[in-house]
């Protein structure tokens, strides 16, 4: 208890003082819609659905606070004359357990260590937090070798081939490893496989850092597809084949890829539980109960996020006349009207969705639709807790 809670202190203390707020927002009536359980199909996870709430909604996180105008100081109030009458917002939205168990990783690397810290590869796909932490004296790069020898090296949620993972360690600093438990458990996947002599099929997308580490755990027995054709032309295999995928995929993304593998491949192995990140698959949920609903989408995050992208085509597959990605507030247009919906990718900040909030100023406030509700907590990785022991 005392770890989290120096963690979560950490995290909380790196951006801003307590003091900041977002755009002075008056609480706005909330009626919360709670969606379907976390039994139905979709990989929900949380409590069976209890009925409708109502509650009053405010701006609740000031940490990982953007420069955007409408982060202001107490009594400073942005006015804005936008006719969007209300927002629908999805839930769940945002930090999923593995990204905020990265970003109080590097959070303790910082606080631990003279600067520089060095990260391999962003440490989560989403530009204002990866600016923070380079504000915060973090050098991000794409090669070990650009670490000098002796300095502290985190290694990104996306996972890390194993001879990065080697070369990190050579380099003779503390080198700490931040993978999402979600991606290590497809890593053994992939080892377990190869070593049994199977030929791996793993849908994912070309040059993203999770498959680019993925498939490096096993290079001579896998094969990356990313489209029904891509299998159609796959080799025909000797060896039995077993069926992987890159955790952040959409539900649409992997479904036709796998029948059209198991159809190619009819005695395909695969595992007891998806691959499938579940934070994933419930944003993607969630949006799907609000998207046709909406004269506008909004889904916050940056465009190097895989599960970002995948909620902003979710949307307009789903109907939605308009659907806007944006990094923040300071993209979002001032021609929005009518019902606007408001969603974040899994490593976009709250405080981003509640300063676009606060920005469109809904007349008819904010209706919250959840889907279900996330408990989950990824513990901060072994060689981080010796370090926090430590110090």
């Amino acid at each position: 208890v005392g770890e989290d809670a120096v963690l979560d202190d950490v995290a909380d203390r790196l951006p801003v003082d307590g003091g900041e707020q977002v755009a002075d927002h008056d609480p706005t009536l909330i009626r919360r819609a709670t969606g379907r359980d976390g039994d139905d199909a979709g990989g929900g996870h949380g409590p069976n659905a209890t009925g409708p709430t109502t509650t009053h909604w405010s701006p609740t996180t000031t940490h990982w606070s953007s420069t955007d105008p409408v982060v202001t100081s107490p009594g400073r109030r942005l006015v804005v004359d936008m006719p969007v009458d209300r927002v629908l917002l999805a839930a769940p939205r945002g930090f999923c357990a593995g990204v905020e168990m990265a970003i109080k990783a590097l959070a303790w690397m910082v606080r631990a260590f003279e600067p520089p810290v060095y990260c391999y590869h962003e440490i989560v796909h989403n530009q204002r937090v990866v600016q923070r932490f380079v504000d915060l004296g973090v050098v991000f790069v794409d090669d070990i070798a650009e670490v000098p020898d002796g300095r502290p090296i985190m290694l990104s949620a996306h996972g890390s081939a194993p001879e990065v993972v080697a070369a990190a360690i050579e380099r003779g600093g503390y080198v700490v490893d931040s993978v999402c438990p979600l991606v290590t458990k497809v890593h053994h996947e992939v080892k377990v496989r190869a070593g049994k002599g199977y030929q791996i099929v793993y849908v994912g997308h070309e040059g993203h850092e999770e498959a680019v580490g993925t498939m490096a755990v096993a290079p001579d027995a896998i094969h990356l597809v990313e489209t029904e054709e891509q299998v159609a032309a796959l080799p025909d295999f000797d060896q039995p084949v077993a069926l992987l995928a890159q955790t952040t995929l959409s539900h649409r993304d992997w479904d036709g890829v796998k029948e059209a593998t198991r159809s190619r491949f009819p005695e395909t192995w695969m595992p007891g539980r998806s691959d499938l990140c579940f934070a994933t698959t419930n944003r993607q949920s969630a949006l799907g109960q609000i998207a046709d609903r909406c004269d506008t989408t909004i889904v916050i995050g940056s465009a190097n996020s895989s599960n970002t992208r995948a909620l902003e085509k979710l949307a307009r597959d789903a109907g939605c006349p308009r659907v806007l990605r944006v990094n923040g507030v300071d993209e979002v247009p001032d021609d929005l009207t009518g019902t606007v919906g408001v969603t974040a990718g899994a490593s976009a900040p709250e405080e981003l969705v509640e300063a676009i909030i606060a920005h469109l100023a809904p007349v008819e406030g904010v209706e919250e639709v959840r889907y279900t509700d996330e408990d989950e907590y990824f513990p901060p990785p072994r060689s981080l807790r010796d370090l926090i022991d430590a110090v």
